[in-house]
């Protein structure tokens, strides 16, 4: 397994903060090459799947998950049931007074292909977390401006 945990300051609200997070369809408009959309269930509860496509022109995989932990405004869990990605992903809004919080981005990942994926990592990691810390700064700017329904 190979951990990865990231953070973001938000000028937003917990709970403007969760519901952007937690707004599937919209997690391309800050999720750096992502897609997402919600395949079972309502995305909002445990048991519900969400499908995240990571490509371009096409080109990439699909992450599918489901939602083990549902706790709003505060955090929920996924397992990764994919050939590529596999593991548990968490999202966590930590509150800092009434209009600031804390998103956190965590994955505990098992790696793909075996040894080559373990040897593979060291030099593919710090890209991937770059990736990540790119689409959690577009994060908060998108929860600082949050509408439901779209802007």
């Amino acid at each position: 397994m190979s951990d990865l945990v990231l953070s973001v300051d938000v000028a937003a609200p917990a709970g403007t903060t969760w519901l952007a997070l937690t707004d599937w369809t919209r997690q391309g408009e800050w999720m750096l090459g992502t897609s997402v959309r919600v395949v079972e269930g309502n995305g909002r509860s445990v048991g519900s799947r969400i499908a995240a496509f990571t490509g371009v022109a096409g080109i990439g995989f699909t992450d599918t998950m489901e939602i083990t932990a549902w706790e709003p405004p505060l955090r929920c869990t996924v397992r990764h049931l994919g050939s590529v990605v596999q593991g548990t992903g968490v999202f966590q809004v930590v509150a800092k007074g009434g209009a600031r919080c804390t998103f956190v981005w965590a994955e505990h990942l098992k790696l793909p292909f075996g040894l080559a994926g373990q040897l593979a990592w060291p030099v593919l990691r710090p890209a991937f977390a770059l990736g990540v810390r790119h689409s959690l700064r577009q994060f908060a700017r998108f929860a600082e401006d949050y509408s439901i329904g779209g802007r």
